[in-house]
């Protein structure tokens, strides 16, 4: 197995060019003014809205059709419905934020937020376990991604939270916090380590390890909504190979650049 296919979440390859991208495509002068005028506009906000929405959003990028303002509805109106599959799919991912938010981004954690995700979605012996067979992804044309083989998952996910560990006790420049945010979200996606919920955990693990250097107003960022609403351009920037093996890294500028995207979308959107 190539050691940097995909490259380790500690890499800053890439640092350089994305500092580069972000002032020339976001517009900012500097990240840290995006961030602190959106964290004291957020400051007083609804974590458990923020929640709703994120999970609402996440779930509807894997194919769940409750839109948020449906499931605020169900919520208020109670009782049976034609949806009420799809509700707890995004009642699963709302308990696995609140899950998050009390604790610090770890594997135990990890697999344990995965296990309350993926309740309405596997089976009890493979919630918050890794995968034992092949992982392919597909769309209505045929096989889109082949994922590493199961036997390496469990060493390539002790490295990405052992890194994911290392990087947590540093102490991060605003971009750099973005950026490796974005950059094990892309990671995590690429080892696609269990069986489903690949995609909603990627999402949650990008925002929990923002939270844990940027603190609570990054739970609030609606990165989730912005990749629905940009679902064609997400889709096209985590598509870096037809393979594992075969990933190009040095065109992942595209994706990294969702997030801080998703921040001044957001800033725009309020103002």
């Amino acid at each position: 197995m190539k050691d940097l296919i995909p490259p380790r979440i500690t890499d800053a390859r890439y640092l350089e060019a994305y500092a580069t991208a972000v002032r020339q495509e976001v517009g900012a002068s500097a990240l840290e003014t995006l961030w602190e005028t959106f964290a004291a506009q957020e400051e007083l906000s609804s974590v458990r809205f923020a929640f709703q929405a994120s999970a609402v959003y996440s779930s509807n990028i894997e194919g769940n059709t409750m839109d948020l303002n449906g499931f605020l509805r169900s919520k208020q109106r109670g009782g049976p419905h034609p949806k009420a599959r799809e509700e707890a799919e995004i009642e699963a991912l709302i308990d696995a934020y609140g899950f998050a938010r009390r604790r610090v981004p770890s594997e135990p954690n990890a697999l344990e937020a995965h296990r309350l995700l993926s309740r309405e979605l596997l089976g009890e012996t493979e919630r918050g376990r890794y995968r034992t067979g092949r992982m392919f992804v597909y769309d209505r044309r045929g096989i889109l991604y082949a994922a590493v083989e199961a036997e390496h998952v469990p060493g390539l996910m002790q490295r990405f939270f052992a890194d994911l560990t290392a990087l947590r006790r540093r102490a991060l420049r605003m971009e750099e916090a973005f950026y490796h945010a974005a950059l094990l979200h892309l990671v995590f996606v690429h080892i696609h380590p269990f069986e489903d919920g690949n995609g909603r955990m990627a999402r949650l693990l990008e925002k929990w390890f923002l939270a844990s250097h940027l603190g609570g107003p990054a739970w609030k960022v609606p990165s989730e909504e912005y990749y629905w609403l940009h679902r064609p351009a997400y889709y096209e920037a985590l598509r870096l190979g037809p393979t594992y093996y075969d990933l190009d890294y040095d065109q992942c500028l595209p994706f990294l650049l969702l997030l801080p995207k998703a921040l001044a979308a957001a800033l725009e959107s309020s103002g």
